[in-house]
């Protein structure tokens, strides 16, 4: 369990704490383009980090954000009218370009103008690998974006896309290094019904419920080695990787496509729960960019009578069912995510249909930010304990002024992760460096 100080510290990310002050080091995901369709297109409004801001792309087809307040009077711009390279507030016509610079001041006479004089608060955007990315830090230490594959491979190997959690952004990320809930909480009932169709290693997840787990700090985060009973064929190695702040690498096959999840905190009681899914050596078939959206659905789901083969995108994780016209999931809270008892009684471990809604489901019911003082952990908990004291560890440091190593050398998060079977009589649980070693790089 963290203490009660340790537990603020880490799960407050607004202006001036310490760990917003470590997520705006970082650039960030903050919008998909899809939101910002077009030059001149209308302005939207959002948060992050705690930060009412407000995004537009301007007639150049560059992408601005800035405060959302008028640094006027303080009246919003998200009303405000993008024309001719910048955004206009609607209340006196004070005009601003993506920088913040005040570029008109209509209301004021000639000779009363002091337009040089102010400067909304705005921070740099950029879009590359089908993300919109914003820096909220200080202007004189703006980072490397971060080289992750995903972003880094042509759009067509691609699937991205993010929904909002009612929850802190620590439980998601701690759910995403958690390697032993999947045999419970994204489990089927008949193991023979769950076989067929799935990966080797996912079927011995199931057999063996009580992993292992060593977890070395690395340069770029921390990296988690579950280890699980493979019998005759020796232990299956699955290695999962946070790199900083809160990106979590799915373990996959070889040859397998690359899964990512962030937590990006919109503010201390809400999160962007990114996905992203890549292929490294060729495209997505339609069929499996259509999966990965889909995937959270299973027919028969209130009946029982769901088939063995809709459990997941056909790309690897699955996005959950939105509301249309929302990034807010169908499945929620106030419906208990859809549950069904007759199914779990008869199918699935949770009843839930989806494994992004059943993850929403317990990361949810923790509250809005989770008393992990009232915590028992187990051996099975080591990788969500090293994840929470690496981030620790890097907000302190930064308190010291030494600076996240990951944010300036993007060329850290060129990682993979991992799945294998080795011989039981190679031993390198206890050696970090073999266990390092055996993360491939990209």
């Amino acid at each position: 369990m963290l203490s009660r100080n340790d537990n603020e510290y880490i799960t407050r990310t607004g202006p001036g704490t310490p760990m917003g002050n470590l997520f705006r080091r970082f650039w960030l995901p903050a919008l998909l383009p899809e939101e910002l369709p077009e030059p001149d297109c209308a302005p939207i409004r959002f948060r992050q980090l705690g930060e009412d801001l407000v995004a537009w792309r301007d007639s150049t087809g560059k992408v601005g954000v800035m405060a959302q307040a008028c640094p006027h009077r303080g009246a919003s711009m998200f009303f405000g009218r993008n024309e001719e390279a910048g955004l206009r507030c609607v209340y006196h016509g004070w005009k601003f370009d993506t920088t913040g610079t005040c570029v008109d001041m209509p209301n004021e006479p000639a000779e009363s103008n002091f337009k040089h004089k102010i400067k909304a608060t705005a921070y740099p955007a950029r879009e590359w690998g089908g993300v919109i990315w914003l820096y909220m830090g200080p202007a004189d230490s703006v980072p490397e974006l971060p080289q992750l594959e995903w972003a880094r491979v042509p759009d067509e190997h691609r699937v991205v896309g993010k929904y909002v959690v009612e929850g802190n952004y620590l439980q998601v990320i701690e759910g995403s290094v958690d390697g032993s809930h999947n045999a419970f909480l994204h489990s089927w009932l008949d193991f023979e019904t769950e076989k067929g169709g799935r990966r080797q290693d996912d079927v011995l997840k199931l057999m063996d419920k009580s992993p292992h787990f060593s977890t070395v700090d690395t340069d770029y985060g921390v990296l988690v080695a579950t280890r699980r009973e493979a019998y005759e064929q020796g232990y299956l190695w699955r290695l999962t990787q946070l790199l900083a702040p809160t990106y979590a690498m799915v373990p996959a096959v070889p040859g397998g496509n690359i899964s990512v999840i962030a937590a990006i905190p919109i503010d201390d009681e809400t999160a962007w729960a990114w996905k992203f899914i890549c292929s490294p050596s060729k495209p997505l078939s339609e069929e499996q960019r259509r999966g990965s959206k889909t995937g959270s659905d299973w027919s028969g789901s209130r009946t029982g009578e769901g088939p063995a083969g809709a459990r997941r995108g056909a790309a690897g994780i699955s996005y959950p069912t939105l509301l249309p016209g929302t990034y807010r999931t169908v499945a929620n809270a106030r419906n208990d995510y859809l549950i069904d008892r007759n199914a779990q009684k008869k199918l699935t471990y949770t009843g839930i249909p989806g494994a992004s809604e059943q993850d929403l489901a317990v990361q949810e019911s923790m509250g809005a930010v989770c008393d992990r003082t009232r915590e028992h952990l187990g051996t099975t908990d080591l990788g969500v304990i090293a994840t929470r004291r690496r981030l620790l560890q890097l907000a302190r440091d930064l308190e010291r002024g030494v600076p996240p190593e990951p944010a300036l050398h993007g060329d850290l998060y060129r990682v993979r992760s991992l799945i294998m079977t080795l011989p039981k009589d190679r031993s390198i649980e206890s050696d970090p460096a073999a266990l390092e070693a055996m993360a491939s790089k990209t």
